[in-house]
């Protein structure tokens, strides 16, 4: 490791401690002190991996755009990836490697095209009534029960039973698919292995789906896949399967946390809340827009970028990155610098200059960053109208985060209403793929 400036060193020494639970629940003071001393920062993981820390906006900005930050692990200089200490559980074992979160240009380039012929705005767009559909099915369950745990019943399936739905799995087959991403989404809470199995059961069941739909194809997203083309190029099953696989691990989450960060924000700011609330009701569109905007960056779903690693030696904000070592940019720390965010700690869901790195940057930007939004604009004013008193059920040092390196997310949210008057939401049967 190549020598730092002594400035470098010693604020190192200094640093913060880092992931425990106390910081898990509030990361934001850490994280300025680093931006502030240590704004690239090499520390070591839970995991025992050792990387850079990138905390401050100009310099994540210019991490996420770098072509010399590889996302694929063989370029880790350590064989962490092997062990799966780098990377998406389970994924390895599973041979479900070959996705957008992996690979490099050209490969990325190729599969990112294919990818978006089948994934377009278009599909999410026209997604739109069955995600409010299944909205107002899943606050049935609870309304007139007057309190609920907005994870477990609300965040947490919404955006399963959706990309489910959007991709063509089966409605007699989802209970399996929200199974397996709840033992994934516990990052080894659960029964040793249980990450691994699940991934490997969702891989065989994703391969034997797309040979179903390969003999009927349907309007859905595996049927997209499997039709996309490019100058007589297609997705191998492997590649859609890898696909398929990341579209539902990557975009299940996110939105999970979108939805339960953004909740709890709102609570936690009533004036902030009060206006939207009002907004919603006058059924108005432009504050609900610029709010999801303003959650994803005051507290979004995704702490820290997906794995990086240095193929050839560069320089982030002064600090040498020596070839091989894995670099995460700190999304939640640079959508709050100060350096490019006005009153980076308050609430505005009327921010309208906000850039904020919440989905990535560069060529690796979130290719579910549509359906995220609409599930999380969906999901918020329903809250609102549906539950205008909503207020949390528990005191919020009693809250307890995730306690995973890339997703930032509460376990629960207990909330308590006015039980709502019963008026079923009719939940039509899903589209026959």
């Amino acid at each position: 490791m190549p020598a730092q400036p002594d400035g470098v060193q010693s604020a190192a020494q200094s640093a913060p401690q880092l992931f425990t639970w106390e910081f898990a629940a509030d990361p934001y003071p850490a994280y300025a002190w680093l931006r502030e001393h240590a704004p690239v920062h090499r520390t070591k993981l839970p995991s025992g991996v050792e990387a850079w820390l990138v905390t401050r906006y100009a310099d994540a900005r210019q991490a996420l755009a770098d072509s010399r930050l590889s996302k694929n692990p063989a370029h880790h200089s350590e064989q962490a990836h092997r062990t799966g200490r780098v990377g998406i559980p389970g994924e390895r074992q599973a041979d479900l490697m070959t996705h957008l979160l992996n690979i490099d240009p050209p490969d990325h380039t190729r599969l990112r095209r294919l990818v978006s012929k089948a994934f377009t705005p278009r599909r999410v767009a026209e997604f739109e009534p069955r995600v409010q559909q299944l909205t107002d099915r899943l606050i049935d369950g609870f309304a007139q029960r007057g309190s609920a745990d907005l994870i477990h019943e609300f965040a947490f399936p919404l955006p399963i039973y959706a990309i489910c739905d959007m991709l063509g799995v089966p409605a007699e087959d989802q209970d399996d698919f929200r199974d397996w991403a709840g033992m994934m989404i516990r990052h080894g809470g659960g029964q040793r292995g249980g990450v691994g199995r699940a991934v490997k059961r969702m891989r065989a069941y994703l391969l034997e789906l797309i040979h179903r739909k390969r003999a009927d194809l349907g309007d859905d997203l595996i049927s997209g896949l499997i039709r996309a083309s490019d100058h007589g190029e297609h997705l191998t099953e492997n590649e859609a399967a890898a696909m398929a696989f990341i579209l539902l691990f990557a975009g299940f989450e996110t939105t999970v946390n979108l939805i339960g960060n953004g909740t709890y924000a709102l609570l936690r700011n009533p004036e902030q809340r009060a206006l939207l609330q009002e907004s919603v009701v006058r059924g108005e569109t432009a504050l609900l827009e610029t709010g999801i905007e303003e959650l994803l960056r005051y507290d979004g779903p995704v702490e820290l970028a997906t794995w990086r690693f240095a193929t050839a030696p560069l320089t982030v904000g002064g600090v040498e990155i020596p070839v091989g070592d894995p670099v995460l940019v700190v999304l939640a720390a640079a959508d709050r610098d100060p350096a490019r965010f006005a009153d980076e700690n308050t609430l505005d869901l009327a921010r309208s200059d906000n850039p904020h790195l919440g989905f990535g940057h560069g060529i690796h930007y979130c290719i579910g960053a549509p359906l995220a939004r609409l599930e999380g604009r969906s999901a918020l004013a329903t809250l609102l109208s549906r539950l205008p008193d909503l207020r949390l059920a528990a005191s919020p040092e009693n809250l307890r985060w995730r306690g995973g390196l890339i997703m930032r997310g509460l376990r629960e949210l207990p909330v308590e209403f006015s039980p709502e008057p019963r008026s079923p939401h009719v939940l039509p049967e899903p589209p026959t793929h």
